[in-house]
């Protein structure tokens, strides 16, 4: 039998435990932000370098280029991103590395990432999205908040806790660049965990939290990530058109998977050294961007167009082709980055040219296309993730539409259901 003192002992030290895992998970909160925002600053450098643009924007400094720079600036940046790259991994071709993924980190290894060429890799995604490939800079903003944490766990924390850092430094990273902390936190949750872990998701929540609070103290002030009208709750018969969606998301999240896939394999099939291969993707995108500037960068600016000034049928369909094929493009060729925010440009496109055509019936609602549009990102992120409750959180939390939160759940669990159906693996699981 255990006596009280024994009882107040193990309180104590499970007192102690929780409160260390408390402070790390607020420094690795702080550290990620920071490292979000010091890429970010590095962006609008490079930007001001290569394009002469201030405005953060790289779709208005594109438009602003002469033709020839709009078609050579992406391929001269994929290859020099390429460049870096191809000698890199000459120079580790003779010695082992850990990963520089953080959930193969987390899935196969031990929470360890390869330190120098994760820096390397996100250097060459840093030249990327700033000379104006397809491709999202969020994804390297996660992995070097990642990389933070787990050289942080291997040096103050026990062996067994190195994944749970990790998973804390992702949401932090996750939640800095998407202003997002729950969806970041469950994220982590669903597709790193697999499963809502409650034991497990107190520190990835603080740590997402305090990533949070201070990037708003660095950027100085709090706001969402996309500026939107807010909208009332939605009809019945608006409750009907999300979930419409939904199913179409369903069928369109396998398809743009497969896409990417034989994307990949074209570009595999070329057999061109990493140099050449990058600034093939840059050049495609480049050439697209004679018709339409809005092809370059993640997308996030022609979003925020679409939430609040949609164009016409035709004119979203024709950028939405062409910003599909320079994602293929840049994804395909290899270059460095993430697909989640390019992503959520092709499902609010989606979204919009699906509300676009709903609008000639005025009972569908004034603002039916912001509906769709925010419908559309939900829906095909979660049949792109298979994490239905994460995808809806996020679009929630980057635009502050609270009232269409049980719509986004119901349309995000049918476009997961259907991706499920149609192709078991998601992005992040093949």
């Amino acid at each position: 039998m255990t006596s009280p003192r024994m009882k107040r002992l193990i309180h104590m030290q499970h007192y102690q435990l929780m409160l260390r895992r408390l402070v790390i998970s607020m420094i690795l909160g702080i550290a990620a932000a920071t490292v979000v925002w010091l890429f970010h600053q590095s962006m609008l450098q490079l930007e001001w370098l290569f394009l002469g643009s201030r405005r953060g924007s790289l779709v208005a400094a594109a438009a602003d280029l002469p033709l020839w720079r709009r078609l050579l600036t992406p391929a001269l940046g994929g290859l020099v991103a390429g460049c870096i790259l191809w000698l890199f991994q000459k120079y580790q071709h003779q010695r082992p590395s850990a990963p520089t993924d953080y959930m193969e980190a987390f899935d196969a290894g031990d929470g360890r990432l390869d330190v120098s060429a994760s820096l390397v890799k996100s250097l060459a995604s840093l030249i990327v999205v700033s000379s104006g490939s397809a491709i999202g800079r969020e994804g390297a903003m996660i992995l070097l908040a990642a990389l933070f944490a787990s050289i942080f766990a291997r040096y103050f924390t026990p062996f067994k806790e190195w994944k749970l850092w990790v998973a804390c430094g992702a949401a932090a990273g996750m939640a800095s660049a998407y202003h997002a902390p729950l969806a970041g936190s469950l994220f982590i949750a669903e597709i790193l965990f697999g499963s809502l872990m409650l034991a497990s998701l107190g520190p990835v929540v603080i740590s997402a939290v305090s990533a949070l609070l201070m990037s708003n103290l660095l950027n100085g002030g709090q706001e969402t990530l996309y500026q939107v009208q807010i909208l009332t709750a939605p009809w019945p018969i608006q409750y009907v058109l999300m979930a419409t969606l939904g199913i179409i998301a369903g069928f369109t999240g396998p398809l743009f998977l497969m896409l990417m896939q034989y994307s990949s394999n074209f570009f595999h099939h070329l057999r061109l050294p990493p140099p050449l291969q990058l600034a093939l993707g840059g050049l495609i995108v480049g050439g697209l961007s004679i018709l339409f500037p809005e092809v370059w960068g993640n997308g996030y600016s022609v979003v925020q167009s679409l939430l609040t000034a949609p164009p016409g049928v035709l004119l979203i369909a024709a950028i939405l082709i062409c910003k599909l094929v320079a994602i293929l493009a840049s994804s395909g060729s290899g270059a460095p980055g993430g697909v989640f925010t390019p992503t959520l440009f092709i499902g609010a496109a989606l979204g919009a040219l699906v509300g676009q055509v709903c609008a000639i019936w005025p009972e569908m609602g004034q603002h039916i296309t912001l509906l769709m549009a925010l419908t559309g990102m939900a829906t095909l992120l979660a049949a792109t993730t298979h994490a239905p409750v994460m995808s809806a959180l996020m679009v929630f939390e980057m635009t502050g539409e609270y009232t269409l939160l049980p719509g986004l759940l119901l349309s995000c669990v049918l476009a997961t259901t259907l991706s499920r159906w149609l192709r078991a693996g998601s992005v992040y699981r093949k």
